[in-house]
C-alpha cells in the first residue's frame, strides 16, 4: 500500500512539472506589453487588456526587404518574434527571413527553445544539422527553390549558399522567442572570455590559435 501511494505521488509530481514547464494559453491571445500597469505577466511578457488589442498587435511589415549581407559571414537574419509582433506572446511561433550572399552562410548555431522549418525562396543552399552525443550523426542536403528542411530543437545546424547568386529563405520556429546561440561567437567571443586553456584542451588547439580566435570574435562580435 505504501508503495502504491509513493508511486501515485511521483506520477503527480511528474505531471505537475510537465504542465508547469510551458503551459498552453488559456485565452485567445495575450498581446505583450512592456508596461506592467494593469497587466498580467505571462511567458515573460505583460499582457494587454484584450479589449484594447488591435490589428497592429498581430502584424509586421518589412520581410520583403532584403537584409544587409555585407558582414564577415555573408548573411543576414531578419527576426520576427514576440518583440516585433506583441500578439505572438503565448502562441509558440515566430518567423525569420534569411538573406545569403554568394558563399555566405548562417553559421553553425542552435535554437534552445524551438524547432525550425526552413523553405528556400531563391538560390541554392547546403544545409545540415548534427545530432547529440554520443552519435553526433550529420544530416545534410542541398536545397533549391521551393525545398523545405527541418532542424530539430536544440541541435547545431547551419545553411551555406553554394550558388553563384544571392539566396533567400524563410523559416518558422516553434517558439515566440526561440533564442539563438551561434557556436563560434559563444565559444570564442564570450564576455568575459573563456580561459584559453579550457578551449585549447577542448578543441585540441594550440593556445595561441585560441587566443587569436578570441581576438577575432571579440572584435567582430562584442
Amino acid at each position: 500500500m505504501r508503495f502504491y501511494f509513493v508511486t501515485i505521488a511521483l506520477f503527480a509530481l511528474a505531471l505537475s512539472l510537465a504542465s508547469a514547464s510551458d503551459p498552453d494559453p488559456v485565452q485567445d491571445f495575450c498581446v505583450a506589453l512592456d508596461d506592467p500597469k494593469s497587466a498580467v505577466f505571462v511567458n515573460g511578457k505583460f499582457c494587454k487588456d484584450p479589449k484594447l488589442a488591435k490589428a497592429e498587435d498581430f502584424s509586421f511589415k518589412g520581410l520583403d526587404i532584403p537584409g544587409n549581407t555585407n558582414n564577415r559571414v555573408g548573411s543576414n537574419v531578419t527576426t520576427v518574434n514576440v518583440d516585433q509582433i506583441p500578439g505572438l506572446n503565448t502562441l509558440g511561433i515566430s518567423i525569420v527571413r534569411i538573406d545569403y550572399a554568394p558563399n555566405g552562410e548562417n553559421p553553425p548555431h542552435t535554437h534552445p527553445r524551438g524547432t525550425e522549418i526552413l523553405v528556400v525562396l531563391e538560390g541554392t543552399l547546403y544545409v545540415g544539422f548534427v545530432t547529440s552525443n554520443p552519435e553526433n550523426r550529420f544530416f545534410s542536403k542541398v536545397l533549391n527553390k521551393g525545398d523545405v528542411f527541418v532542424f530539430p530543437i536544440g541541435l547545431i545546424h547551419f545553411q551555406f549558399n553554394v550558388g553563384k547568386t544571392n539566396a533567400v529563405a524563410f523559416a518558422a520556429l516553434s517558439s515566440q522567442n526561440p533564442g539563438v546561440i551561434t557556436i563560434a561567437d559563444a565559444v570564442f567571443g564570450s564576455n568575459p572570455p573563456i580561459n584559453p586553456d579550457v578551449l585549447a584542451k577542448a578543441f585540441q588547439l594550440d593556445q595561441k590559435v585560441v587566443e587569436n580566435l578570441q581576438k577575432v570574435f571579440k572584435k567582430n562580435g562584442n
